[in-house]
């Protein structure tokens, strides 16, 4: 089974930004559709964003026009730069993978497969 690492996160002032990055390892996530989720505290854990195998992407609409999902096979790796960040979209980021391409990109449910996460924090 594959296997998720996360890197990237930190703290950054509102208006910076960010890009997260999540080796994947044991497979290849070629034939993998990829997400990206977060869970504030206190709050569920949510979907962000996510990418397909054959790279179409999926946005929620907090973030549609200042993040974007990408994939590079070659590295075995996603990413998700993160631009105009603000305090709100502080929380813990988490890759997910999943294989049923018929399932919900959505849904945090269809993803079994999950990093550990990475801590964003956004200052005001």
């Amino acid at each position: 089974q594959v296997q998720l690492v996360e890197s990237g996160g930190g703290l950054v002032q509102a208006g910076g930004s960010l890009r997260l990055s999540c080796a994947a390892s044991g497979r290849a996530i070629s034939n993998y559709d990829m997400g990206w989720f977060r869970q504030a505290p206190g709050k569920e854990r949510e979907f962000v964003a996510a990418i397909s195998w054959s790279a179409n992407t999926y946005y929620a609409d907090s973030v549609k026009g200042r993040f974007t999902i990408s994939r590079d096979n070659t590295k075995n790796t996603i990413y998700l730069q993160m631009n105009s960040l603000n305090p709100e979209d502080t929380a813990v980021y988490y890759c997910a993978a999943k294989t049923n391409y018929f399932s919900d990109y959505a849904s945090r449910i269809e993803y079994p497969y999950w990093g550990q996460g990475t801590q964003v924090t956004v200052s005001s």
